[in-house]
């Protein structure tokens, strides 16, 4: 009887042992080389099928495998929000920014020097000040009009283009896009570093903003060399100008610093404030030549007539006053007007 039961531990062992080496290889099959889940294995888990729903994934030979997903969840997210979301996003904030400013020239006019012009003229900007602005600024035109054709082009410029005009423009506006971002991030930086000590927000700011900036009737707050508006301006290009630069490279050096999920979350974060950043340029330019008499003289020549000075930047005005006397009793340039 002992032998008897020995043998049937033997044998039961023995079948044991062989199930397990017959499971093995099922098992494994359920897992790709790299530890992702197989779908096609002839046994895999349910939860792990609901977890590869809606993606799809190749085979490939390269040692990156993320190069092999064909189709992912969130791409489908990323594509209804470039098709759909951002078009809506640029068509409200820039058309916007244009119908305020035709019914605010409309009703209000051109902002007159009240006092006329003095017929003197005082500096301020020089003309390193005036050579960065300008470089920053032709720059960021290129790179918003190149921008907008991919968000817009196909849908604006096709119809009225050939197949192939649009993808030789398209080919081109992508290659300036590219090149003229490396010096206009330079010129961010630069006007950062040039500017930022007449930029920090102080007490006057906050009345000029009560007060509406002479902009509403003609109440003409003080302010020194920037303004509350200017200082807004150039927080937004300082901002939102190392926001594009930043996300830009991520996505001109793809998978260099993340994976695609970061990209179409820096595409997302660049395209927005892209076309926050065109809508708020455009209330700039308005300002900076139509909108306001003399104040285009200011970054052309870079010297701007004494009364306006006078009455958009007093405080400013008397402190040039002040150092140009300091030195050697020096004055405003030019001959008072008769």
């Amino acid at each position: 009887m002992a032998l008897l039961a020995k043998s049937r531990f033997v044998i039961g062992a023995l079948f044991l042992l062989c199930a397990v080496a017959i499971a093995m290889p099922v098992m494994a099959q359920d897992r790709n080389p790299d530890g992702s889940v197989n779908p096609s294995a002839s046994a895999v888990k349910e939860q792990q099928l609901l977890q590869r729903l809606g993606q799809i994934d190749g085979r490939v030979t390269i040692p990156d495998r993320k190069e092999g997903v064909l189709i992912q969840p969130a791409g489908r997210e990323w594509r209804e929000f470039h098709q759909v979301t951002l078009r809506w996003i640029g068509a409200i904030s820039i058309l916007g920014m244009l119908a305020i400013l035709v019914i605010f020239y409309l009703t209000r006019g051109m902002v007159k020097i009240q006092n006329g012009r003095s017929g003197r003229t005082i500096e301020r900007f020089n003309g390193f000040e005036r050579f960065v602005h300008w470089m920053t600024a032709t720059c960021f035109i290129i790179l918003a009009i190149s921008g907008l054709n991919i968000t817009f082009g196909r849908v604006l410029l096709l119809p009225l283009m050939s197949p192939e005009a649009f993808t030789a423009w398209s080919e081109l506006a992508k290659f300036a896009h590219n090149y003229l971002s490396f010096p206009f991030t330079i010129g961010v930086v630069l006007i950062f570093l040039m500017w930022i000590g007449g930029n920090i927000p102080n007490r006057t700011d906050v009345e000029w903003v009560r007060r509406g900036g002479g902009l509403i009737g003609h109440d003409e707050p003080p302010s020194y060399r920037f303004n509350a508006g200017q200082k807004m301006i150039y927080w937004i290009v300082v901002i939102g100008g190392g926001a594009v630069a930043v996300t830009g490279y991520l996505l001109m050096f793809p998978f260099y610093v993340t994976g695609i999920e970061g990209m179409q979350l820096a595409q997302v974060v660049h395209s927005v404030v892209a076309m926050l950043f065109v809508a708020a340029m455009l209330g700039h330019i308005y300002i900076g030549s139509i909108g306001m008499e003399g104040a285009f003289e200011a970054m052309g020549t870079g010297e701007v007539d004494v009364n306006w000075a006078r009455q958009h930047h007093n405080l400013w005005l008397e402190e040039e006053m002040s150092k140009q006397k300091a030195v050697g009793g020096a004055t405003p340039h030019g001959a008072p007007a008769e």
